[in-house]
């Protein structure tokens, strides 16, 4: 078996990752990201590229697709499972890798991370943002649990796998150019388009 720097890294890439890949599919995962991509992607302009870390069976970059057609899209994903569903989507071009091996070549117009963040290792949060940033054009896209201060909470009985905090006000302390451009909520009791209670912010690029 691989080894990687933190236990959350394996966690994903095996028995867990391909568990939550397998119940985590439908039409109805992905109306729900259609309608809230949708009011995002209101408060961006010119979007022809973009990347996401974490991308699971691809879910997000599905929804993203019927949106914007034409978007050159790439993902990064720990677990194998997942990797065989993205290769089923077109063009898109996959690293099946941990977030926190990869190495970025260029970038593009958004970096998109959903989900994700609350599961990687507190220490590592820093390399996450640089890679965000690094990797983005001119919008940073973040979609996650939200709490105004730093918690962690137990996930499917498993400890050190779940923590909640200021993601993108983190990401805004630490790199001056960023500014908000808007954020959003999306609840789980919606009527028409129910997502995992996630809060999402749109992060831009002014230098």
């Amino acid at each position: 078996m691989k080894k990687f720097k933190t236990k959350q890294e394996e966690f994903w890439s095996t028995k867990f990752g391909d568990e939550y890949t397998t119940r985590n599919k439908g039409s109805k995962i992905i109306a729900g990201n259609i309608a809230v991509f949708a009011k995002i992607f209101e408060h961006m302009h010119s979007i022809s590229s973009l990347i996401e870390f974490g991308a699971g069976s691809g879910n997000n970059l599905r929804a993203i697709q019927n949106l914007l057609p034409d978007i050159v899209m790439t993902a990064v994903e720990i677990n194998q499972t997942a990797v065989k569903d993205l290769k089923k989507i077109k063009n898109i071009t996959i690293h099946n890798q941990s977030i926190l091996e990869y190495k970025p070549k260029k970038t593009y117009d958004l970096a998109l991370i959903k989900g994700v963040l609350i599961h990687i290792n507190p220490q590592a949060l820093k390399h996450v943002y640089e890679l965000l940033y690094k990797t983005s054009k001119k919008y940073v896209c973040i979609m996650e649990y939200y709490n105004p201060t730093p918690i962690e909470v137990d996930y499917h009985r498993h400890k050190g796998y779940l923590f909640k905090r200021d993601f993108a006000g983190e990401m805004l302390y630490r790199f001056m150019d960023l500014t908000l451009v808007d954020y959003g909520f999306q609840y789980h009791r919606d009527n028409n388009f129910p997502l995992d209670d996630i809060t999402w912010f749109l992060l831009e690029k002014k230098s």
